[in-house]
């Protein structure tokens, strides 16, 4: 009798975990398939557009499947300098953007705890620009740096800009868009590293006799690390493949066009297809091993 009861129990013990995970996948089912439906067969067109080939008595813009990776190499000999001025302009933007929120984030986080009201207040103005569409924000600054602007204006008759001076079409331009816009991804998850700081820990190295910076830089930025990390990778990785602030519609100009102007360029303009597929690929593969590297050698695997 003993026994059977002992076995009974075991039966059921394994059976346990086979019910679980079969709950398990059924609740996973729904996502998986709405992963392998819009992220997954996407890609696999993507990449099998990239490898298309001219179709032989087509129209312009007609393509046949074909095993064609010279487009690589095209794309590589033709925006090889785009790709350069992308991620050079993203590095710029993000790390103007880390030196501008982290002490946004540290006022918000850390010193405006004792004042809830003036902390509600900081964190409404960080969020107040999702309220307002990226293209206004972009085209508002275009509007305001333009040639015939006052801005410009009164800055030329002050003797501050040169006469001939110009904002507009400019890589300071564009690298001033993308800081702009992308700031409330960089402050946001520091803010949320910093907020859950136990601020007994600066108490604790000022008890000791530790300098204000030697604190920043020995307590407060190393806790910190997973936010900068979190927001450098939202804003990096978005910069890289803008297309708005580099177009010469908004603040950029024909010397400043990024990837994302050229994959519009190649898709819906001059309608080449496996051009513009082939550089999606290139940006999101170049992406994954700046990420990787990047986390890896920040000590923050568990982000990924």
């Amino acid at each position: 009798m003993a026994f059977a009861a002992f076995a009974n129990t075991a039966q059921a013990v394994d059976a346990a975990p086979r019910k679980s995970s079969k709950i398990a996948l059924v609740l996973l089912a729904p996502g998986l398939a709405y992963l392998a439906l819009f992220f997954l067969t996407p890609l696999v067109a993507l990449i099998l557009t990239s490898l298309q080939a001219p179709a032989l008595y087509g129209d312009m813009g007609e393509y046949v499947y074909a095993f064609r990776w010279e487009n690589y190499v095209a794309v590589v000999n033709e925006y090889g300098e785009t790709f350069l001025r992308s991620f050079g302009y993203a590095l710029i933007a993000t790390m103007a953007a880390l030196l501008i929120s982290y002490p946004i984030a540290y006022f918000i986080g850390v010193r405006a705890r004792k004042w809830p009201a003036i902390q509600a207040i900081a964190l409404i103005l960080v969020i107040a620009p999702f309220f307002i569409s990226f293209l206004l924000r972009t085209l508002a600054w275009k509007q305001i740096f333009s040639d015939d602007s006052w801005t410009m204006e009164t800055l030329k008759a002050l003797s501050i800009l040169g006469p001939d001076a110009h904002f507009t079409g400019t890589p300071f331009a564009v690298i001033f868009g993308l800081t702009y816009n992308f700031i409330p991804f960089m402050t946001l998850p520091i803010y949320t590293t910093l907020e859950r700081l136990d601020t007994r820990y600066l108490e604790a190295s000022g008890d000791l006799y530790a300098r204000p910076s030697t604190t920043f830089f020995k307590v407060t930025l190393p806790l910190s690390m997973p936010g900068i990390v979190s927001g450098t990778l939202l804003t990096f990785i978005p910069a890289s493949g803008d297309y708005i602030n580099a177009s010469g519609d908004f603040l950029g100009g024909p010397s400043t066009q990024m990837v994302g102007n050229a994959i519009q360029s190649n898709f819906l303009v001059i309608l080449q297809y496996p051009a513009a597929a082939a550089l999606s690929i290139m940006l999101m593969a170049v992406i994954l091993v700046i990420v990787a590297i990047y986390v890896k050698r920040s000590g923050t695997e568990d982000l990924i």
